[in-house]
């Protein structure tokens, strides 16, 4: 049985300040590309991980995935009472900790093969529990579930105390309070810089305990920005309006740290798309993937982005938004 899983752009974490009683809250979009392709086979016991060649290229994917495919097995086997054992080949995959949402949707890939090869229907949101993620954005289980445009609406401060990543919290996925169809003519065009690889594992759990809480006054203006400029956006298909939203977002909150902590090299890149003519970059999650959002200069872009990236190296990907989760191929 193979599925293919989408990725997501996590364009801000709306609330790290928690007054009103809840933290968190993800803003998020759905990618056709990079896609994840995972098969799943019966075996004796144990588990397999097997990879494409065009996989292996990967840098720090092996162990990555591996490390993920045996933790998920093992969680929603225990979970769902299965004996015996599974091979897995990783077709296609994009590259772990770059800020497209490897780590959920790998996960969410294998419980679902596993459950549906053993006759359990179970919707994401049961998966995302089973195997642990979604502590800290919805925006992945979503991706996963539904597609689309996806705000979420965060953590109770009972259920979730403390300003922590996904990675480091054991909160359940909080509820998705806005999806939309994203305009699937508007290109969306990634940049992922061959530098490190974002803020993840200590150093992400040290960058929220350092600079959380973020000022209530940031958070306030990030939520009007969102309620009243990026949302209606998507609904009214308005190109230059989400991108001049998507620009601001990377000056307010959490978001601001994020960009904060890169390499000078994300920004220099991100100016140069904007003067280029991209009506809105942002960086997704902790990076370092940047994206660039257009509908009739996608090739101006990517040029751009060639020569931006003429210093560094890196990888320029052409996509749009999936308005569809994951779908099981066989």
């Amino acid at each position: 049985m193979i599925i293919e899983t989408p990725s997501r752009l996590h364009l801000t974490l709306l609330d790290l300040n928690g007054i009103y009683g809840r933290i968190d809250g993800g803003v998020g979009i759905t990618l056709k590309n990079p896609c994840l392709k995972l098969e799943a086979e019966l075996a004796h016991n144990g588990v397999e991980v097997g990879f494409s060649k065009s996989c292996q290229l990967i840098d720090g994917l092996i162990e990555d995935y591996t490390t993920k495919i045996e933790s998920s097995t093992l969680k929603i086997k225990n979970a769902l009472n299965i004996e015996g054992g599974f091979k897995f080949t990783v077709e296609s995959a994009f590259p772990p900790h770059s800020g497209l949402g490897s780590g959920t949707q790998l996960s969410l890939a294998v419980a679902k093969l596993i459950s549906t090869m053993n006759d359990q229907d179970l919707t994401a949101l049961d998966l995302a529990r089973i195997v642990g993620r979604g502590g800290t954005s919805g925006i992945g289980v979503e991706s996963f579930e539904n597609g689309g445009f996806i705000i979420d609406g965060g953590h109770k401060s009972s259920e979730k105390q403390g300003f922590l990543p996904s990675s480091a919290s054991c909160a359940t996925p909080p509820p998705i309070i806005a999806r939309y169809d994203f305009p699937e003519d508007w290109k969306i065009i990634l940049v992922i810089p061959d530098v490190e690889r974002g803020v993840s594992g200590v150093k992400e759990i040290d960058a929220f305990q350092t600079y959380c809480p973020i000022p209530l006054k940031e958070v306030e203006k990030l939520s009007h920005l969102m309620l009243m400029k990026l949302m209606p956006s998507v609904l009214e298909s308005d190109l230059d309006t989400f991108g001049e939203a998507v620009n601001k977002i990377q000056t307010i909150g959490f978001k601001r740290i994020e960009n904060k902590l890169q390499n000078p090299y994300i920004a220099q890149i991100m100016n140069k798309l904007r003067a280029d003519g991209a009506a809105g970059v942002g960086m997704s999650s902790f990076g370092p993937t940047i994206f660039a959002v257009t509908d009739t200069n996608e090739q101006d872009i990517v040029d751009a982005a060639n020569d931006a990236l003429k210093n560094v190296g890196g990888e320029i990907i052409s996509t749009s938004a999936q308005n569809n989760g994951a779908k099981l191929l066989d």
